[in-house]
């Protein structure tokens, strides 16, 4: 993939979550949080995504401020604006209106210069399901063990 930087993921989420559907949204953004994000000084763990009036929105995200710019930095954790097309928002309203789903950030990124969130409509994972992945993951991890010795 060219023109792709990525800046943080929340990698929490797919152990948390099983992940139905992604999305890609634009953010509307200060120059300074920008800065920081080119620094790699972001957090997205805890955060979430919410629509209201029609408008999508990145909830308690954390940004840290730009050092160099004192005064004019910006709210480390203020509500963020998506861009997203009038169907993708009502295709999210309903998918977030259904029991059980939630709206939430996987990861931040540059694609092509421009500051990008890739969202994802997932279900909660109850303990036993964690425990399930935990367990697949370590027989996988075995198995590629076993192959690997057996060359």
């Amino acid at each position: 993939m060219t023109g792709i930087k990525i800046i943080c993921q929340n990698k929490k989420a797919r152990h948390d979550y099983f992940i139905e559907d992604t999305l890609e949204a634009g953010m509307v953004l200060t120059g300074t949080e920008v800065k920081a994000l080119r620094d790699g000084k972001a957090n997205l763990v805890d955060s979430y995504v919410s629509v209201e009036r029609g408008e999508a929105w990145l909830l308690s995200c954390h940004i840290s401020p730009y050092d160099p710019a004192h005064q004019f930095n910006h709210v480390p954790t203020r509500k963020r604006k998506l861009l997203l097309h009038k169907k993708e928002i009502s295709r999210l309203i309903g998918k977030s209106q259904e029991k059980g789903l939630s709206l939430i950030p996987l990861k931040i990124y540059f694609k092509n210069g421009r500051a990008k969130l890739e969202m994802a409509v997932a279900k909660g994972k109850k303990m036993y399901d964690k425990r399930e992945s935990l367990k697949k993951r370590e027989a996988q991890r075995e198995i590629d063990k076993a192959m690997k010795q057996d060359r």
